[in-house]
């Protein structure tokens, strides 16, 4: 990578369902705290200093773990450390997307693309009969080993049947139940793979904003306002939370269910919580949608410069709050 020795290292971001993300620094998980003076509106975000950032995280490795989403953000900060530094290395290392070192302050950042948490695969009956067999499972079954929203999941046309050490979990448990096995197992083996003294983080889901019915039915994200003006009024909390609201159970609810099972299972490990996704929830605009060609609205994904620059804004703010107490 670097030509020189890094003296730390922070990993951010790991992904499920094109949602969730993780970033590596360390101290034990908390949401990430209000910050200093912040009130419930108007709260000042700094925004990230660009030269300042550099000087400051000199010698330091920052990945980004995940899909698209996770490549956003990645994105985000490269370009806007690419502002004021433009002596820039590429490399691609195997089994990675890319990465840039800044040469001057040989600070690297990169992307690895990773869209699941854990392995996915096939499964098909035996004629010489099993397990799951005598459960009644006669047909392959594909078993992705992702969370969907309970509105997304039969057990019976479409179980998701999840394995562990190559032996089904019998009874079948419901996703709910696999996400945070495969959240409790990604950290242990994050855990065993990252060096001393790296910073995790994890990112909390990036919502969507399908209005009608889902992507692949027409769903459309049309606005060019978002849902917070100036002043915030009762009627914008009432349109967040008719899209995003639990208790609806609506098109878009993925986001606040996932992280309800997200705090559970990484409440006792090391890692912080990146929360981004209240901050989100009212950017109905920054979406793609059709640009491009796109034959379906893209709803879930963001323009650049967009909210992810802001993503960038909070966990920058945190990192030097975490640098501040050390």
């Amino acid at each position: 990578m670097a030509a020189t020795k890094k003296l730390s290292s922070l990993f951010p971001l790991f992904s499920l369902l094109c949602f969730i993300s993780i970033f590596l620094l360390s101290l034990f998980i908390r949401a990430i705290p209000s910050l200093p003076n912040c009130q419930q509106r108007n709260c000042p975000l700094p925004q990230l200093d660009p030269l300042k950032f550099l000087e400051t995280y000199r010698d330091t490795n920052i990945g980004f773990i995940g899909d698209s989403l996770n490549k956003n953000m990645f994105v985000s900060l490269f370009c806007t450390l690419k502002g004021v530094s433009s002596e820039v290395k590429k490399w691609r290392p195997a089994g990675a997307d890319r990465g840039f070192t800044f040469l001057r302050y040989n600070l690297t950042i990169a992307y690895h693309r990773i869209n699941l948490l854990v392995r996915y695969g096939r499964w098909s009956a035996s004629d010489n009969g099993g397990e799951l067999e005598t459960l009644g499972f006669k047909e392959v079954i594909e078993l992705m080993l992702m969370w969907f929203a309970p509105s997304k999941f039969d057990p019976v046309k479409s179980p998701k049947l999840f394995f562990e050490n190559n032996l089904p979990v019998i009874p079948p448990i419901h996703p709910d139940v696999g996400l945070v096995k495969a959240l409790k197992n990604m950290i242990v083996f994050v855990a065993r793979g990252s060096r001393p003294g790296t910073i995790k983080f994890f990112r909390t889901q990036s919502p969507r904003h399908f209005e009608g019915v889902d992507w692949n039915q027409g769903g459309s994200c049309q606005r060019l306002q978002p849902l917070l003006p100036e002043q915030l009024s009762l009627q914008i909390v009432f349109q967040v939370e008719d899209l995003f609201s639990l208790k609806n159970n609506r098109i878009n609810v993925e986001a606040r269910m996932v992280n309800q099972h997200l705090y559970k299972a990484l409440g006792e490990s090391n890692f912080h919580v990146l929360d981004i996704t209240r901050m989100s929830e009212f950017r109905a605009d920054a979406h793609p949608a059709t640009a491009g060609g796109k034959k379906h609205d893209d709803c879930m994904h963001w323009w650049l410069p967009g909210i992810t620059d802001t993503w960038n804004d909070l966990f920058v703010t945190h990192l030097n709050g975490l640098k501040t107490r050390n």
